[in-house]
């Protein structure tokens, strides 16, 4: 089984601006889920799933938070498997490129490793269409 999702998505977007919409609790809450969260290394970071999620809650510590690299573990909850999320961004000449990367998932047990694959590849999907619609929406707001 694969054992890393990679996504890739160029946002028409100063990389400052998706920066911080991924590095900051306020923002990371609006497009994704409520957020305890600060992009600094050993921050241990919660964010709090509600029911419409269809989600559990999910813990981990920065590992990094250096400018435009974000990484961190991910503990779902429920489980002891620990898996590494990392957010590259680059500049670009029109925006920014993303480099979304979630690995270790073959360290889930058994067939539930598929099952979280699975989840998680639609789920990074997701992810990407709501913080495009987040940024569009907070460009043209500002």
């Amino acid at each position: 089984m694969k054992d890393v999702i990679t996504k890739e998505h160029v946002f028409d977007h100063p990389i400052q601006k998706v920066w911080e919409a991924i590095s900051i609790a306020e923002e990371i809450s609006t497009w994704f889920i409520k957020a305890d969260f600060k992009a600094e290394e050993g921050y241990q970071y919660t964010f709090t799933a509600s029911e419409e999620h269809g989600c559990l809650n999910i813990t981990g510590e920065v590992k990094s938070a250096q400018p435009y690299t974000l990484i961190y573990t991910w503990v779902v909850e429920n489980t002891t498997t620990e898996t590494v999320v990392t957010w590259n961004l680059k500049e670009t000449e029109t925006g920014t490129k993303l480099y979304l990367e979630h690995s270790g998932i073959s360290s889930y047990p058994g067939e539930s490793a598929v099952k979280y694959f699975n989840d998680y590849n639609g789920g990074w999907n997701d992810c990407i269409n709501s913080l495009t619609s987040f940024l569009s929406k907070e460009v043209h707001a500002g």
